[in-house]
């Protein structure tokens, strides 16, 4: 029966393959968007798979009976013997002992100078690297003092420049002050002849001259003593300041050099 159930697709396989040959070579190529699919033309449909049905099925066993464990004493053979033995005929523990604590003790003793040359190398470790830390920490100092002197020498140098720009411009404003005197000098000279040449013959010449030139004049003089007096204390305070400031320089260079 298993040899006929075997047997069977091969049987299959070589009828599906004749069928085949019968129909031509012209069969085998199918109609554009058309395929060929085999089926079965037997009595009895057959389910094809590659997988077998599978069933799990469970057995129960007898329980093993433990046996207890036998020793097995093997017969005694031979005779027995005795013999005597004094103290101090095997072993001395005076002498052998000796070479054995003989190397105890060497080996002890290299252990406790390599323990003390180890020692001594850390402290000398230690002792370097809190030198280098020290003179580290010297140089660091150094060179923040040396970046502070020219912190200092650069905010003075601006300073100055600062102050030698504001020096020039408040002389820039001074001279236009008495560029603008001047003008109005030169020009209250001219005109004064011409208002006098207007007002010969006004009736008004008599108040004008006595009244209203008088307080001209003085209002005119009072306003340039001002103008004087501010510019010569401008300039005053100036001169000071800058002496402060030249004096403040010397004195921190004084300082810096002393240091």
């Amino acid at each position: 029966m298993r040899e006929r159930k075997l047997r069977q697709p091969e049987n299959k396989h070589a009828n599906e393959q004749a069928y085949f040959n019968f129909l031509g070579p012209s069969w085998l190529d199918p109609v554009e968007g058309r395929t060929h699919v085999a089926m079965q033309t037997e009595l009895y449909l057959e389910e094809l798979s590659n997988q077998s049905n599978e069933i799990s099925v469970g057995c129960q066993t007898n329980a093993l009976t433990d046996m207890p464990a036998t020793v097995y004493c093997p017969p005694k053979s031979g005779k027995d013997a005795s013999t005597q033995i004094e103290d101090g005929e095997l072993f001395d523990f005076d002498t052998e002992v000796k070479s054995l604590v003989d190397v105890l003790v060497g080996k002890t003793m290299e252990q406790a100078q390599l323990e003390v040359l180890e020692e001594e190398e850390l402290a000398s470790l230690r002792a370097q690297q809190q030198a280098f830390i020290q003179l580290r920490n010297i140089e660091l100092m150094e060179v923040q003092r040396l970046e502070e002197i020219q912190r200092r020498r650069n905010e003075e140098k601006e300073r100055r420049i600062r102050e030698h720009q504001e020096a020039l411009e408040k002389e820039k404003e001074t001279e236009e002050q008495i560029a603008a005197r001047a003008f109005a000098q030169k020009y209250m000279t001219n005109l004064l002849p011409s208002i006098y040449t207007t007002l010969q013959e006004d009736p008004v010449e008599r108040e004008i001259e006595t009244v209203f030139l008088p307080y001209l004049m003085s209002e005119v003089n009072n306003s340039i003593e001002n103008r004087s007096l501010a510019r010569t204390t401008v300039d005053k305070i100036i001169w000071d300041v800058i002496d402060l400031q030249l004096q403040a320089y010397h004195n921190m260079e004084e300082a810096e050099n002393g240091n």
